[in-house]
Order: structure tokens, then C-alpha cells, then sequence
């Protein structure tokens, strides 16, 4: 097993958002979490990341079968774990391509188009689109090495010809490699291109339900809204694999 939950409840500003939550994740496969906007699916992101924000009260977090709550962020992306913002943070006075240059010398420009050469002379994230944005946390997170990364809103703000290309690099570069992925979000737009083995739904800081059809719970989400999910016969507390 390469990441398992445990019964984890997580609080943030002195409220609780996370509500023993349980999941599990083996070695390159993909799992997609759907949700409704402030259901707990970036907190949950933020804290397998290690965000200090996020304080664990109860239950915790298993990678490699080693508990990694106390490890500081810095030391799980060491491990493999790597996460994708949904908003990347500027980093003032660090040019894309001497970050890149640091972390590794090799395969990192495989699909940069000819014209997108001038990102890597930009401050990290700094004045670029949102499509941009993406392409370069996906240079970063490649030359991280990863064994798990987490996309957080891969799918916001871009269009469907950006998704679309975000979407064949992430397979062929991720997926098909058999690095685990976790993708978060709450339209499921970016599920329909990258197909997941196991999609799970969040409500109110609970995974409520589980489908390795990820276009039937796709199509009652559509239809119905995150509601229909609560009344899921999946629905329950007990541990989701």
C-alpha cells in the first residue's frame, strides 16, 4: 500500500473540516475525488502534503506503511509525495529554469512547445496564464521524481484545449510511468480525459461513496447534484480500498 488514511479528522481555524476520513491508494494507480466547493478536498490535499495549517486531531496518515504526520512538507516531497495547486504560488527572484536546472538536468523540456522557451526565463508562476501555470507545475512536479502526486484543480481555468494537452502530458508522463495520482476537483471535467480506476465523492469533510464507474457517478452528479451521493448504498463509514 502506497498512501493509507486512517479514520483522519483535521481541523483548520479552529473548526473541524476534516471528519474521519479513510482512503487508500496503491502504487501507480489513479484515483479522482470529487466534491462540492468547501466540502474538504484541498484540506485533505494541503494535509498529506504537510500544510502546519492543518492540525491532525484524531486517526493519520500512512505512506509506505510508515505513519508521516509529523514529517514537515519538505521531507514528504523527499519521500515522493508532490502536490499540484490549484492557485501555484509566486516565487519571487527563482527563474523556472534554474529551479529545474537544481532539482534534475534531464527530461524536462520534452513538451514544451517552441514557443512556451520563455517560460523558463520567468520568476516561478509570475505573469504568466493559467494554462502556462499549469504547464509549468507540471515541469516542476516532473523534476521532482514523484511516487504520488496530487493535482488540486488540474481543470480550473482552463479551457478544453488546454485541458486537453494538460491532460495527455499527465498521462503520458505520470500515468503510463505508474506514478499514483490523486485528482481533485469539483466538475469532473479533467475525469472524463484521464479516466481514473477508483472515483470517490466528498460532502461536508466525509468520503460518502465510492465507483470504479467513474461515468455513473459522473452522470448522478450531473443530473441530481452532490445530494443524490449522500444517498449512496456505497455511503458508510467504513474504510474505502
Amino acid at each position: 500500500m502506497l498512501l493509507n488514511i486512517k479514520n483522519l479528522w483535521v481541523k483548520g481555524n479552529a473548526k473541524i473540516i476534516l471528519k474521519g476520513v479513510n482512503l487508500k491508494i496503491q502504487k501507480g494507480e489513479t484515483v479522482a475525488l470529487l466534491g462540492p466547493n468547501g466540502s474538504g478536498k484541498t484540506v485533505l490535499a494541503q494535509t498529506i502534503a504537510g500544510n502546519p495549517k492543518y492540525k491532525i486531531i484524531k486517526g493519520g496518515i500512512y505512506y509506505h506503511h510508515r505513519k508521516i504526520d509529523s514529517l514537515p512538507p519538505e521531507k514528504r516531497t523527499n519521500l515522493g509525495i508532490v502536490l499540484g495547486w490549484q492557485a501555484p504560488p509566486l516565487v519571487k527572484g527563482v527563474k523556472l529554469e534554474d529551479f529545474l536546472k537544481i532539482i534534475q538536468k534531464t527530461r524536462i523540456l520534452n513538451f514544451l512547445k517552441p514557443e512556451e522557451s520563455q517560460l523558463l526565463l520567468k520568476e516561478l508562476n509570475a505573469n504568466i496564464s493559467g494554462g502556462e501555470k499549469k504547464i509549468s507545475e507540471l515541469l516542476q512536479i516532473l523534476s521532482l521524481k514523484p511516487k504520488l502526486v496530487i493535482f488540486d484543480e488540474i481543470d480550473s481555468g482552463l479551457d478544453i484545449k488546454n485541458l486537453e494537452r494538460i491532460a495527455k502530458t499527465i498521462k503520458k508522463e505520470i500515468i503510463q510511468k505508474k506514478v499514483a495520482t490523486l485528482f481533485i476537483t469539483h466538475n469532473g471535467q479533467v475525469i472524463k480525459f484521464l479516466k481514473p480506476t477508483k472515483t470517490l465523492v466528498m460532502v461536508d469533510g466525509k468520503i460518502i461513496c465510492q465507483s470504479k464507474d467513474y461515468q455513473k457517478i459522473l452522470k448522478i452528479i450531473k443530473k441530481y447534484g452532490y445530494e443524490k451521493c449522500k444517498k449512496c448504498p456505497f455511503s458508510s463509514d467504513r474504510p474505502y480500498s
